[in-house]
């Protein structure tokens, strides 16, 4: 069995999220990545907690199935290995800021002078060029510059999202491009270079209400549990106590839910309700009838409405129910990490691509690496510099 990027070679200076969750989807997909860390402490993400059987739970998500290598830029010899394992390399991903990864020489242009068939990504919080280009950038401060924040929570109070949204978005946008970048070059033998933006990516993910918004001159309001376009999309309370998320997005779904749900198929065509612009638009009488119906009906008898309707409804699960779901632990869904401290249960990666192997199990410690790895690398460069012309 083999994976779609066997025989790729990966060098990331990277630290926290973004550049290392772009590079675990490499991994993951069989490249080999080499993580380069400060001597010591390495990625600062590893010292975020310790819930993973004393690992930092950031950590052990984001850099499973690599090796680590720990050099001093600062130091001349072993930026001299740096530049040797850059110059072997099929990829190279930083996110430093721009002004450091400038005055570092790892900008992907500034690689691509010298190694023209490198594949090579820049992550920033900003991008480069324009008033705000050096200022940080950690996640939570791009989902407020993003609009998330304001897109998020009840109508009184803004709120974040509850993960790294961001910092997830720019890895993504990073890993797809990179992957595009090796389809070409394997048909041209022609590198890229690279740059990714969190608030870019994270603008692209909020586009549907912003493209509103500019539209109609109204900022969608915060809605809370509803969807803030589509009605009824959001949670209601069941006669026990708990939540049942439901969700109607067309007029046909809407008459299920109106002879099914609702028990009265007038509801179709009622002229409050009969399309979704209506329902947006009397969404509190709408819900008062979810509400009084939901409130005369057993739990079971709910679910088995929606169930008849075919209504698409879910369970509203906190993080330690969705790790006990039923779905994921019938499907198989888990594997192993050996960790530097231990071993931990994860997640097994979502690809499902036939005839591939597994990925790799290993979380690293700083500077845990295959020896021959970097030989590999050092090895390529040399090759390739007496490739290139006189």
């Amino acid at each position: 069995m083999t994976r779609p990027l066997d025989g790729i070679i990966v060098v990331a200076l990277e630290q926290a999220i973004s550049a290392p969750f772009a590079t675990r989807q490499l991994a993951d997909l069989g490249a080999q990545v080499l993580k380069v860390e400060r001597p010591g402490e390495g990625d600062f993400a590893r010292s975020y907690d310790t819930a993973v059987d004393g690992s930092s739970a950031f950590f052990v998500w984001a850099n499973r199935g690599k090796q680590s290598i720990e050099i001093d830029m600062k130091d001349p010899a072993a930026r001299a290995l740096f530049d040797q394992l850059v110059a072997g390399a099929d990829v190279f991903i930083q996110n430093l800021s721009p002004a450091a990864a400038a005055r570092a020489g790892v900008l992907a242009d500034q690689l691509r002078d010298g190694h023209p068939e490198l594949i090579a990504c820049d992550i920033s919080g900003y991008g480069a060029g324009g008033p705000r280009t050096d200022d940080k950038a950690y996640d939570l401060a791009i989902q407020a510059e993003a609009g998330a924040i304001a897109l998020t929570g009840t109508p009184e109070e803004a709120l974040k999202v509850g993960f790294s949204v961001a910092d997830i978005s720019a890895a993504m946008y990073a890993f797809s491009s990179i992957l595009a970048a090796l389809y070409r070059r394997a048909d041209t033998g022609e590198g890229a270079s690279i740059e990714v933006s969190m608030l870019e990516s994270l603008a692209e993910w909020t586009a549907a209400p912003t493209l509103a918004a500019v539209g109609t001159g109204e900022v969608p309001a915060r809605s809370g549990h509803r969807h803030t376009m589509i009605a009824p999309y959001g949670r209601y309370e069941m006669s026990d106590g708990r939540s049942v998320l439901l969700g109607v997005q067309s007029n046909r779904e809407w008459a299920a839910f109106a002879e099914h749900v609702l028990a009265d198929a007038s509801l179709a065509t009622d002229a409050r309700f009969a399309n979704n612009a209506a329902r947006i638009a009397n969404i509190d009488a709408l819900e008062e009838l979810i509400r009084t119906t939901f409130a005369a009906l057993t739990p079971e008898e709910t679910l088995g409405r929606l169930r008849a309707g075919r209504i698409t409804h879910s369970s509203v699960n906190d993080p330690e129910a969705l790790w006990r779901h039923e779905q994921l632990r019938a499907r198989d869904r888990f594997m192993t990490m050996t960790t530097p401290t231990g071993e931990a249960e994860v997640y097994k990666p979502p690809f499902n691509i036939s005839g591939m192997a597994g990925p790799g199990t290993v979380v690293p410690a700083v500077g845990e690496h295959d020896p021959a790895l970097v030989e590999t690398l050092v090895a390529r460069a040399a090759d390739r510099d007496r490739e290139v012309p006189a």
